[in-house]
């Protein structure tokens, strides 16, 4: 039986859903106008005013945002209100270049958590959960976004932030966790290190995990749901968009609903930037429809998805997104073939390894090469050389079905690659340190 967490809105009719947007959009191409000098002198050389703006069929005359329009605006440049009105800051984790500061105001940080709560009660929560936040607090948008929601629904609020898991296997067991939220990578993990200290998973009382913040297979899903022993949701956002609760997924698991009341999503070609018609696979465009403190307008997430209008069984009316299928920016382009790293793991998983792997990719004498590190279980670890190397071959050969090309695998012992209690270092590119 669905529940939801606004019902009138989460199943509003189309008609009514485009009703909120056309009032929004004309509200809010007019604040970013007359407060965001960046935009606004994007906008006068697309010859672009606000008044062109009238529903959300016109949000295709608006100019693109990008990171590096964040970047080269950084720290003030998009702010959409006087600093005396904002509340909190929060900050991507990027590695390259200035980080990206995101504003938000009372306002903002409401409708945010009331996004993250839809989320939590479409994975079956309710006010006698006791939802434990194993992603990161502080500048990273994971933990304060699902604390937030988690709060709104009525949750206990276990606020554990990553990392220490022995604390957080003690506090799971002795409070009796019904929801972890987390990055998948650190679910995996979890549910390795219970295994290590003998527990089944029945043991424990989860019943559902929201994971996001990195990519993760389906067959990643299957894995954690084993170990676990709970129904895995996938939820999704960004930083600039203000973090997860953008989308999210509902007991049917065939896409994750867009908070349309809050966000408009196109689809478009990455490297021409026509809006492409539904069903097409392209890259993900958002426009925040009422934020104040950080208002962006068609901005470029890199992630390659395909958008669905088709009935859902859960009775929610909004958009779903699929699963994003890698990124038009973190895609590695080998030896002129496009690789995603989710490709990589879904052979390993259907083969039987960990979703712990390394990808490495280097330049040598001017040709581009591929290794994979894939880490064992114990079970699966062998001193015969003879019988690791019949292995790596089964993988590499599987790897080049997939992949197109061939890489180098080698399987290494037991714990060898660094966990990440947060984001999964999945991908190594030494290339960028020659170029």
């Amino acid at each position: 039986m669905p529940h939801y967490y606004q019902p009138e809105i989460e199943t509003a009719s189309r008609e009514e859903i485009l009703a909120i947007q056309n009032e929004k959009i004309v509200k809010q191409v007019k604040h970013v106008y007359e407060n965001v000098k960046y935009y606004r002198d994007l906008m006068d050389a697309k010859g672009v005013k606000p008044e062109d703006i009238q529903s959300v069929d016109d949000i295709k005359k608006l100019p693109f945002l990008s990171k590096a329009d964040l970047r080269e605006a950084y720290p003030y440049g998009l702010l959409g209100t006087d600093l005396k009105n904002c509340v909190r800051i929060h900050s991507t984790s990027g590695t390259t270049g200035k980080r990206v500061v995101a504003f938000y105001t009372q306002h903002d940080v409401d409708i945010w958590n009331d996004c993250c709560a839809r989320a939590i009660v479409a994975a079956g929560g309710n006010s006698g959960d006791v939802c434990q936040v194993a992603y990161g607090y502080g500048l990273f948008t994971g933990g304060f976004g699902l604390h937030g929601g988690s709060e709104k629904v009525g949750c206990l609020t276990l606020p554990m932030s990553s990392g220490n898991t022995e604390r957080q296997i003690q506090f799971m067991m002795d409070l009796g966790a019904t929801i972890i939220c987390c990055t998948p990578s650190y679910a995996a993990y979890i549910g390795e290190t219970l295994a290590e200290q003998g527990y089944k998973p029945e043991d424990n009382k989860l019943k559902a995990g929201i994971f996001g913040a990195e990519p993760w297979t389906e067959e990643m899903r299957r894995s954690i749901e084993k170990s676990l022993g709970i129904k895995a949701y996938d939820i999704y956002g960004l930083t600039e968009t203000s973090g997860p609760g953008v989308a999210f997924e509902c007991c049917a698991q065939s896409g994750m609903h867009i908070n349309e009341d809050h966000f408009y999503a196109e689809i478009i070609d990455p490297d021409t930037g026509e809006v492409l018609p539904e069903g097409s696979k392209g890259e993900l465009v958002f426009t925040s429809l009422d934020k104040e403190a950080f208002p962006l307008l068609r901005y470029r997430t890199r992630d390659i998805c395909v958008l669905s209008h088709e009935k859902c069984a859960c009775g929610r009316t909004h958009v779903k997104m699929s699963k994003p299928m890698g990124r038009s920016d973190d895609m590695m382009i080998i030896r002129g073939v496009n690789v995603f790293p989710s490709q990589i793991e879904t052979v390993l998983l259907n083969e039987g390894y960990t979703p712990n792997y390394q990808i490495i990719v280097d330049r040598v004498n001017n040709s581009d090469t591929l290794d994979v590190n894939v880490e064992l279980l114990p079970e699966q670890f062998s001193d015969i050389v003879a019988e690791n190397q019949k292995k790596e071959r089964a993988l590499e050969i599987a790897m080049r079905t997939m992949l197109g090309i061939g890489p180098r695998v080698h399987l290494v012992p037991p714990h060898s690659i660094v966990r990440s209690e947060g984001k999964a270092v999945r991908v190594i590119d030494k290339r960028k340190l020659h170029d």
